[in-house]
């Protein structure tokens, strides 16, 4: 047997969202005529049965067990709640992968679910969790008919490192789990058969948890048991039809005296009691009138009370006039003398204008509710929970706003196309303009992807951490729409790449490009020694770097960025990045270090030297690379036949050379050869400062030779333009992932 034995949990259900601004009244649990109603301590309602006739169809089987344990269909997953708001709860074992003596390697069974196509794993309920100090994990399945897969890695040194509560790759490592995924295959394994920490773990772990109910115990990486079982929360539905669907074949309908809805990101349909109603909607006497006259007597004390189908009236005694409703006018004694017709006139007229004002508010504060429900909503989704946690624990007071967004539609005129600043691949940034005059870049993604939650609010925290004048600002966020919402200082005069690479952008002079680089290079050093915490940007490139009117560099898109612990060099990440200025050294050991950032900060020099792109396939395929193409032209001393004719001149052979020379040392394999960040900056900067003498000047020979050499190079269609070296798509302003 494969020594990496693990165990895989297979959960086959069908995407259902329950989630509904439509608001739903908490209903009592009622069983199909006799059926019994529980199993033990949990409340079965119709459509769930134990029994045969009890239930809708095999579906909602709930098979109950001698001993009063509720079994889902004709599963061994263990029911612990059923909602009527499409929610259940089951308990589900662990994957695992364990290593040690062969006596003691552990081997657990496969345990599996038959395919229920009313049921999904909540994406909104439930994460992916691995726990291990030598672990990834790995979570296989289907949406729709495409495949998805991800992955999860746990590492620690130190079992006294480890902290309670915390899951973010620290012996505990958590992700979202996508809309839609079914056929769910989930898989834990070993990167060195736990060698280096067998005294305190010997097994990696992998399982789906309800969040709500599980919090991260150190406990867990020495040992989980084998009979433990986590909760996970699925969601279900009648069926996967829609509602008119559904309605058209009334022998199956299950809203036949009640209202049918459709769950709000999903498929499918549920039912529920009409306002003013309770009981269970899905049987046909389920639903019963709620007597408000006896539960709270909304009258007046001088009123009688009439109880209506799903509503209630009042009626003033005799003597007594008004509404009648004890939140309303109430009832006041009538003026016997003053009682003429006009004053009944008077009465009806402003009863009907009472009427039809009562219905323009009732419905205009439903829809009000409605908004501020799905804007709750769409906070929660969008990792407003997290936020606030993280600004929390932040010391310092955050200056980021929490933008409305009533705020960022009047700042935009309401997203309109005349306000695009540019669109890329995954979304688009509008300028806005606020109510104090401000004038502001709206980052806005084209969907919503639930799975880079953590990535965004990770975005949110640094730029609130970070304030130098050679990083973009964040200004805000808006979590209340269905895809966040950035709001930054706004950058007028694009990205380093569209004035390298872009044709009628204009050419930098070379004192624009290096105060550019040394910007840059200031930029970085103070976030990777300034900062506190430190921080890796870990996607430096020149689509990064905004270029302001004053020709100012600014860094931008943290989305990637990691705070690096106090007592940390490096961190151990899943590698993230943009091919082109990727380190190798970071690619091949997944070691993150500052370094990382110093290695991308090459590629962009090289660029600013050359005006050639990072990457180009277009390009002979020893030119392709142009970090590699770099570093072989300085070894081959052919410099000046690359490097860009807009910006090479006699007074500055030797400035460029130095910076070519720095940027090979950038471009090191070895992250122990580059130099630290804070050390470029200071070089560029003294380049900058550096007096220009005479005797600093090239001999006259020497750069007339250099100056030849580069007029035949430029000859053969090297001229820097971005037409000779491919047509990648240009980017925007501040890049939408």
């Amino acid at each position: 047997m494969d020594p990496h034995t693990r165990l895989s949990v297979n959960i086959l259900v069908t995407l259902v969202m329950a989630a509904t601004v439509i608001p739903v009244t908490r209903t009592r649990v009622l069983a199909k005529n006799v059926c019994p109603s529980l199993c033990g301590n949990l409340s079965i309602p119709y459509p769930f049965g134990t029994e045969e006739g009890c239930f809708l169809n095999e579906n909602f089987r709930i098979s109950c067990s001698t001993s009063s344990i509720a079994y889902l269909a004709h599963t061994d997953f263990i029911v612990n709640n059923i909602t009527m708001e499409g929610q259940l709860q089951i308990l589900t074992t662990v994957a695992r992968d364990c290593y040690g003596a062969p006596s003691d390697h552990v081997i657990a069974q496969t345990t599996s679910l038959s395919p229920l196509s009313i049921y999904n794993v909540s994406s909104t309920r439930n994460k992916f969790t691995a726990i291990g100090c030598d672990t990834y994990a790995y979570l296989n399945g289907f949406i729709g008919n495409k495949s998805y897969s991800a992955g999860c890695m746990s590492v620690c040194n130190r079992f006294e490192d480890l902290v309670d509560g915390s899951c973010s790759g620290f012996g505990c490592c958590q992700i979202q789990i996508p809309d839609g995924l079914k056929t769910v295959d989930v898989e834990a394994y070993s990167f060195n058969n736990h060698v280096n920490v067998s005294s305190f773990n010997n097994c990696s772990y992998a399982f789906i948890v309800e969040e709500s109910r599980f919090r991260f115990s150190s406990d867990y990486v020495q040992s989980i048991p084998l009979d433990q079982k986590f909760p996970v929360s699925l969601d279900w539905v009648v069926s996967d039809e829609t509602c008119a669907e559904a309605a058209q074949n009334q022998s199956n309908y299950a809203c036949q005296r009640s209202e049918c809805y459709e769950p709000v990101n999903g498929s499918g349909y549920l039912c529920k009691c009409p306002v003013g109603f309770n009981g269970n909607p899905y049987l046909p006497e389920g639903c019963s009138d709620i007597d408000e006259c006896k539960i709270r007597n909304p009258c007046d004390e001088n009123a009688i009370c009439y109880n209506l189908p799903g509503s209630f009236d009042c009626h003033c005694k005799g003597g007594y006039q008004g509404d009648g409703k004890s939140n309303g006018t109430g009832c006041s004694p009538i003026d016997e003398q003053g009682f003429p017709f006009l004053i009944i006139g008077l009465g009806v007229s402003i009863g009907l204008l009472v009427v039809v004002l009562s219905i323009s508010w009732t419905y205009w504060g439903l829809w009000q509710r409605k908004l501020i429900r799905q804007r709750e909503k769409f906070f929660l989704q969008n990792g407003g929970i997290i936020l606030q946690q993280e600004f929390s624990k932040l010391k310092d007071p955050v200056s980021a706003k929490i933008f409305t967004s009533e705020e960022l539609k009047k700042a935009t005129n309401n997203f309109h196309e005349t306000r695009i600043l540019g669109k890329g691949g995954q979304g688009t940034v509008y300028k806005g303009i606020l109510q104090d005059n401000r004038v502001v870049a709206i980052k806005k993604s084209m969907i919503a992807d639930r799975s880079q939650v953590e990535q965004f609010i990770n975005e949110v925290v640094v730029l609130s951490r970070v304030n130098h004048r050679n990083v973009v600002k964040l200004l805000g966020c808006c979590l209340e729409t269905e895809v966040p919402l950035l709001v930054y200082e706004f950058i007028s005069n694009g990205t380093l790449y569209q004035r390298l690479h872009c044709p009628g952008s204009g050419s930098l002079s070379w004192e624009c490009r290096l105060r550019i680089a040394a910007e840059t290079a200031g930029a970085l050093s103070y976030l990777h020694s300034a900062a506190y915490p430190p921080i890796i940007h870990r996607d430096v490139k020149s689509t990064n770097i905004l270029i302001d009117e004053h020709y100012i560099a600014k860094v931008s898109d943290f989305g990637a960025s990691r705070l690096v612990p106090l007592d940390q060099t490096q961190l151990t990440t899943l590698v993230q990045g943009t091919l082109g200025y990727l380190d190798p050294e970071y690619f091949q050991s997944s070691q993150l270090t500052e370094k990382s950032d110093v290695y991308s900060f090459g590629v962009v020099l090289a660029e600013l030297l050359t005006g050639r792109k990072a990457l180009c396939f277009l390009m002979p395929e020893e030119e392709r690379n142009l970090a590699m193409h770099f570093a072989s032209a300085l070894k081959k001393d052919r410099l000046f036949g690359i490097i860009d004719h807009h910006v090479i001149a006699e007074e500055n052979t030797a400035e460029i050379k130095e910076v070519a020379m720095l940027a090979d040392r950038c471009l090191r394999v070895r992250g122990e050869e580059r130099p630290s960040m804070k050390e470029v900056a200071m070089e560029l900067d003294g380049l900058r400062t550096m007096p220009k003498h005479p005797w600093m000047k090239n001999d006259s020979k020497e750069t007339e030779s250099l100056l030849s050499e580069l007029a035949g190079v430029n000859a053969q269609g090297n001229d820097g333009s971005p037409s000779d070296y491919g047509s990648d798509r240009q980017q925007i302003v501040l890049q939408s992932r």
